[in-house]
């Protein structure tokens, strides 16, 4: 039994706490359906924490007051009982919060899970906000299990499609023709289990993977869009769009057209470097392993495209879907956890398959950046998407930056050193330019009337 005392203070301030879509509290008095619905709507969720034998604030104004202490660690056995009625099970742990006299609140933390969980009384939960709201559309309880991993959009058949579509298609021929064991369509993709074994319809990933054109069979589901914008700015404007590309066909192919068409508009773009405008230079297997990473792992269960949002200094990947199961922003580059195990498996497959390294795709994206010299990728949640941004900002720090530039360069702007270095403020960088002059090394650049810095040089 894990037990911590609190100070004074520390329970004014967990008593004070705000309930958000992280935590809760609730009086001891709180019933066994409650405490059910809270575990169920933080384990469907982003995980999260409650405390039981702390009144609500409605009920009580001085924080102090609210914090009830209860005398018997057995009183909270009923919180234990209720746990242990849902389906499945939820992973959680608990310590009990003592204050100086000895009485106690309970402290529960419950864990993102990769399942669906659902209450006794079979209702399943979700936390929005400080709220813990029900689903009662099967739609959108299937969707959920889709984004926690636990089944698979790539299982489903496909309505409008039929076995044609993959039996008598160009990439299913040229595959086999590669392939060993020798096999003819039908008895691979049944062995597969791309198509009903009983009726041949065909399942989604036996469609994304070998129909010719998808699209038409599962629109809004399965393309790539490539949009190139000529700014470095975080939001661009309209007029900032040059380009845009659509991709199409067999994953496969997608993978192949997207990549070369992301590697011609990459030759156009340049930005500021130690000699004035240079071409941006990436790692092309940085760019190939997120790609990969973004087709054969999205949710297909969403009607969206990946988009790939080509800037001055940065590329951005964006794939529908939250991250599945147990992997989080945090363990992604060791977590092995596929939402679309069949599709990683058949593309594996292929004579040179574009997930050629499954499993280390990303840690070699990461490393090739590294060994360019940049920033690592960012990786980031965004709504009900998975964004990753290639930044082309150098590892060294700015001040190296700056003098670097200098060495082949008379003088330098502020813009300019926002440009090469990543910084985004024009006040942060300034306080750079301070730090190299107070260390000797740079001197300002005066306007013609001497009132204002135009730029700076390097300090002879």
């Amino acid at each position: 039994m894990k037990e911590r005392t609190l100070s004074e203070n520390e329970i004014a301030d967990i008593a004070n706490r705000d309930e958000s879509h992280f935590y809760d509290n609730k009086a001891f008095e709180i019933s066994g359906d409650k405490i059910q619905k809270i575990a169920v709507a933080f384990a469907n969720s982003d995980g999260g924490e409650f405390v039981i034998g702390i009144k609500d604030k409605k009920e009580e104004l001085n924080p102090r007051k609210r914090w009830q202490g209860i005398d018997d660690i057995e009183s909270f056995n009923f919180v234990f009982q209720n746990l242990t009625q849902l389906s499945p099970s939820i992973p959680h742990s608990y310590e009990f919060l003592r204050d100086n006299s000895g009485k106690y609140a309970l402290r529960i933390i419950i864990e993102k899970s990769e399942s669906v969980h659902k209450t006794a009384n079979n209702t399943v939960y979700v936390r929005k906000s400080a709220q813990s709201l029900p689903i009662k559309d099967p739609a959108q309880i299937q969707a959920l299990s889709y984004a926690k991993g636990e089944s698979s959009y790539e299982d489903t058949i496909v309505n409008s499609a039929v076995a044609e579509d993959i039996f008598e298609s160009q990439e299913i021929a040229t595959f086999l023709k590669d392939y060993s064991p020798q096999s003819d369509p039908i008895d691979f993709t049944v062995n597969q289990n791309l198509v009903d074994r009983k009726s041949y319809d065909p399942r989604t990933a036996g469609i994304l993977l070998f129909s010719d054109n998808p699209i038409p069979l599962l629109p809004k589901r399965c393309g790539i869009k490539i949009t190139r914008y000529e700014t470095s700015e975080e939001v661009p404007e309209r007029e900032h769009l040059k380009d845009q590309y659509s991709v199409e066909g067999c994953l496969n192919e997608q993978i192949k057209k997207a990549s070369a068409i992301i590697t011609e508009v990459m030759e156009s773009v340049q930005i500021m470097g130690e000699k004035g405008l240079e071409k941006v230079k990436y790692p092309p297997e940085t760019i190939w392993e997120i790609l990969v990473n973004a087709v054969i792992h999205r949710d297909y269960s969403i009607s969206d495209d990946i988009q790939v949002l080509i800037f001055n200094n940065r590329i951005e990947i964006k794939s529908p879907g939250k991250l599945p199961g147990y992997v989080t922003i945090e363990n992604i580059l060791d977590a092995r956890f596929s939402r679309n195990s069949k599709l990683v498996r058949v593309l594996n497959k292929y004579k040179n398959p574009a997930n050629k390294d499954m499993g280390e795709g990303l840690n070699t994206a990461f490393q090739r950046m590294e060994e360019f010299r940049l920033k690592p990728p960012r990786i980031v949640e965004d709504g009900n998407y998975i964004k990753v941004i290639i930044a082309h900002t150098s590892l060294a720090t700015p001040e190296e930056r700056i003098m670097e530039f200098l060495e082949k360069n008379e003088k330098i702007k502020n813009r300019q050193a926002r440009e090469i270095t990543g910084v985004k403020s024009e006040n942060v960088m300034k306080r750079h330019f301070y730090d190299l002059r107070d260390k000797g090394l740079i001197e300002p650049v005066m306007s013609k009337t001497g009132s204002k810095i135009v730029a700076w040089r390097k300090r002879n």
